[in-house]
């Protein structure tokens, strides 16, 4: 039967990584996570935009409460990015000694970004290292960019096998065994950004005659305007209004090639406060006003059909 398993890592709102999906993946197991949370992020699952490191006399209370009233026997690291809570931990670990110690470094996010400074690691390897009973290395995760989180499943589960009385060996073997087993869209945080970048290559289709505010598009879409930023950004390439302004210049310059409206109705028809707007719009992205667009576009038919 296993005791409770101390998870001390920090928050992912996305629910693949840090404590969320500790807490979720050793239930599964059927084991008791408890935890204490050493960082708050905002992220989602185009990676972190904000940390926020709890100082470390929070993160020792967190911990000091459960090793008090719990007493588990196991205990999971994640993420640590402040020194002085890596001395902290440490610590209490020295003095509270659980049976087994498993640390699953976390130093880089799913997206290659750098997590812990050099020099809290070179603080991890000196205080923290020598307590674990297992340290997983990079050889332990597959490379497999899809598995966002994996590192932490395979910390989690090693902690549950480790709670029911296993080995080190053993735990480590049934842990990769279960992961092995476990669907790859389980842990795949990523569809949700194809999708919704189509969504917004045909909402921008609908209505560009009408409406320019990545706003507009955003609220359509029911995300906010920096999240579609980052969605077309890191799906296209481009940002929002990039992708809206490409559009319009692209329809102006088709009336242009393919008929004779006059500018103030192009101006009209596309939303434009005047002709004078359309003229600047169209000469900042092509570089040319659209007389003399038009005026070179006619020029090549004519010598076209000349030829």
């Amino acid at each position: 039967m296993s005791t409770a398993i101390l998870t001390i890592t920090g928050s992912d709102g996305t629910g693949f990584s840090g404590v969320q999906a500790d807490i979720r993946y050793i239930h599964e197991l059927g084991g008791h996570a408890v935890s204490a949370v050493t960082s708050i992020t905002v992220q989602t699952t185009l990676g972190i935009q904000q940390f926020y490191d709890l100082p470390a006399t929070i993160v020792r209370q967190q911990v000091e409460a459960i090793v008090n009233d719990l007493q588990p026997q196991v205990v999971k690291i994640g993420l640590l990015r402040r020194a002085d809570v890596v001395e902290a931990v440490a610590d209490v670990l020295r003095r509270y000694r659980p049976r087994h110690v498993v640390y699953a470094p976390v130093l880089h996010s799913a997206k290659g970004e750098l997590l812990v400074s050099p020099e809290v690691f070179k603080t991890i390897e000196q205080l923290l290292i020598p307590l674990c009973s297992i340290v997983l290395a990079a050889s332990d995760v597959p490379l497999d960019p899809r598995r966002h989180g994996y590192a932490n499943q395979l910390g989690s589960a090693v902690a549950y096998f480790l709670s029911i009385g296993e080995t080190e060996t053993d735990a480590m073997q049934h842990a990769k065994a279960y992961l092995s087993l476990q669907p790859v869209s389980y842990v795949n945080g990523n569809s949700r950004s194809e999708e919704l970048y189509n969504q917004f290559l045909s909402a921008v289709e609908q209505h560009f005659r009408h409406y320019a505010d990545v706003a507009f598009y955003a609220e359509q879409l029911n995300v906010s305007a920096r999240y579609l930023g980052q969605v077309t950004r890191r799906v296209g390439g481009r940002s929002p209004k990039a992708i809206i302004d490409e559009r319009i210049v692209g329809e102006i310059a088709a009336m242009l090639t393919a008929s004779h409206t006059p500018l103030k109705e192009m101006a009209q028809r596309l939303g434009f406060s005047s002709q004078a707007h359309l003229s600047r719009f169209f000469k900042k992205h092509k570089g040319v006003s659209p007389t003399i667009f038009q005026h070179k576009k006619t020029m090549i038919w004519q010598t076209k059909d000349n030829s």
